[in-house]
This record gives structure tokens, C-alpha cells and sequence, in this order.
């Protein structure tokens, strides 16, 4: 099992930027890839943003394309998601999660280990 931690939430203006961190720790041997989900009040978990851990493919939601960007730093088994222009809409809990394989990077379902959240509030 690997143990997720995230952290970097908080509350800003529309337009300011904020970088989560999720910190690996445990099997993190299996890790095959991360991504970062988020969940709003009221609505079902999505897909934000993945990286495979060894080649570095990312993914996209079409939702933050251009203005998210996600990166890993293998050696600290850290992750990262840079999040640029935030708008209202991107408020939710933001969450990290660990895929010992998947056929597709957007599937919640295919991910095996998850962080406990970190909020990020965006106040127009």
C-alpha cells in the first residue's frame, strides 16, 4: 500500500494561482502512475490531471488544459499540481491518487491509493 498526503489548499481570489503537493510514502515501488481528482460539493469525483511515474505522459481534463499543469518528482516521490487562473468553478477538495496500472488514466475506479483531500476554494 502507499500513503498519500496532500497539502497546498486554501482560499484565493479568481486569477491567483496555488501548487498542490501530494507526498508518497510506503510501496511506492509499485507506484505506475498518480493523478489528481477533485470532488465539489454535491457532485461526483472527476478526473483533473495524471502523469505516468516513469515516462511522465500527463492527461488533461479539458476543463483545466492550459491552466493546470501536473508534474512528479521521482526522487522525493512527490507530486504536483500547479493550478494557474483558477476560476470559481475549480472549487473542491482536491485529492491524489496512486495506479499500479491502468488501461485509462481518467478512470477513478483504476486507481488503487488515495490522500485524504486538501480544499481549494476560489472566491470571485
Amino acid at each position: 500500500q502507499v500513503q498519500l498526503v496532500e497539502s497546498g489548499g486554501g482560499l484565493v481570489l479568481a486569477g491567483d494561482s496555488l501548487r498542490l503537493s501530494c507526498a508518497a510514502s510506503g510501496r511506492t515501488f509499485t507506484i505506475y502512475a498518480m493523478g489528481w481528482f477533485r470532488q465539489a460539493a454535491g457532485k461526483e469525483r472527476e478526473f483533473v490531471a495524471g502523469i505516468s511515474w516513469i515516462a511522465g505522459i500527463t492527461y488533461y481534463a479539458n476543463s483545466v488544459k492550459g491552466r493546470f499543469t501536473i508534474s512528479r518528482d521521482n526522487a522525493k516521490t512527490t507530486l504536483y499540481l500547479q493550478m494557474n487562473s483558477l476560476k470559481p468553478e475549480d472549487t473542491a477538495v482536491y485529492y491524489c491518487a496512486q495506479s499500479r496500472a491502468y488501461s485509462s488514466p481518467t478512470d477513478v475506479n483504476q486507481y488503487n491509493d488515495w490522500g485524504q483531500g486538501t480544499q481549494v476554494t476560489v472566491s470571485s
